[in-house]
């Protein structure tokens, strides 16, 4: 299988002769696929990879071509989006959220409280 790197290499008509063989590939495979015959059905996805990377190559070739470039691949000096970072936090607010849940935990005990009573209560009436 060959990678994208090795395709770019190619001149147009070994591209174009790679093509038509992996396409003949794919119509044996799915003579065979049709018959009963194919054991391994990962070879028709990895024909159809290879159909996918000789066209791809041929298209950034083609782009290059309209747009004046070198056909290669295009390299960008920036990446496309912002390497994720975590949100600093400063020992405020760290102090802030441990107070909101500690309130929270004591709201929590409050109902639990209530509710052990108002059973307990319910349980002598009967």
């Amino acid at each position: 299988m060959p990678t994208a790197t090795e395709l770019r290499e190619l001149e147009d008509d070994e591209l174009e002769t790679r093509l038509e063989e992996y396409r003949r590939e794919m119509l044996n495979l799915r003579f065979q696929l049709a018959t009963g015959q194919l054991d391994n059905y990962s070879r028709f996805n990895v024909a159809k990879r290879n159909v996918a990377r000789v066209l791809t190559v041929l298209r950034d070739r083609e782009i290059a071509l309209a747009e004046g470039r070198d056909a290669g691949p295009v390299i960008l000096e920036h990446p496309v989006r912002p390497a994720r970072r975590r949100p600093e936090t400063t020992d405020d607010d760290s102090t802030a959220e441990f107070g909101a849940v500690v309130a929270e935990t004591d709201e929590i005990e409050e109902i639990k409280a209530a509710l052990a009573t108002d059973t307990d209560a319910d349980e002598e009436d009967e």
